[in-house]
């Protein structure tokens, strides 16, 4: 689909739907939780949550991984609308276990004669990459010291959740 497709769908009534689905809605997550995925364009994360409009702020990223904005968002998300609890979700079959870093730079350094100033953030095993993630969040000073963090990660095919665990907690 393109973007000439998707804005045919818009002027079709999807802005309408779109603002009758959200009238009334509160502006903080009725849940007061934030969930931060991958950007995999195959996860649907109202319906895999069985969520409403309203109940969660959803960050999306290429692998889900925590970078400096995802911290900037999450601390937006707490600090001025009340979220206290993050779930972390990455997926197994992530395309960022395809490439390393340093690959990923290479060759955007050939192609342009530059290296990006950011990282991918590219892992090779998920579940290595949440345990990271969540430890990065429950040491972030940022974030309100009240956080629950909680990662999974997803199977891809099944759909199917397991549970992250930090060693220490």
């Amino acid at each position: 689909m393109s973007s000439d497709e998707m804005i045919k769908r818009y002027q079709a009534g999807g802005g309408r739907l779109a603002a009758a689905a959200a009238e009334g809605v509160a502006v903080p997550p009725a849940l007061k939780t934030a969930l931060v995925t991958c950007m995999d364009s195959r996860i649907d994360t109202f319906t895999l949550f069985g969520l409403q409009l309203g109940e969660v702020h959803v960050l999306r990223n290429a692998g889900g991984v925590v970078t400096d904005d995802t911290i900037r968002s999450l601390t937006i998300s707490q600090r001025q609308l009340g979220t206290r609890d993050v779930l972390l979700v990455q997926h197994g079959g992530c395309g960022l276990s395809t490439f390393t870093d340093e690959d990923f730079s290479e060759s955007l350094a050939a192609e342009t004669g530059m290296r990006p100033a950011w990282r991918t953030h590219a892992f090779s095993d998920p579940m290595t990459s949440v345990r990271r993630d969540m430890a990065q969040l429950r040491h972030d000073p940022f974030l309100h010291p009240d956080t629950t963090v909680r990662g999974f990660v997803l199977d891809i095919e099944t759909f199917v959740l397991e549970e992250v665990f930090l060693p220490d907690a």
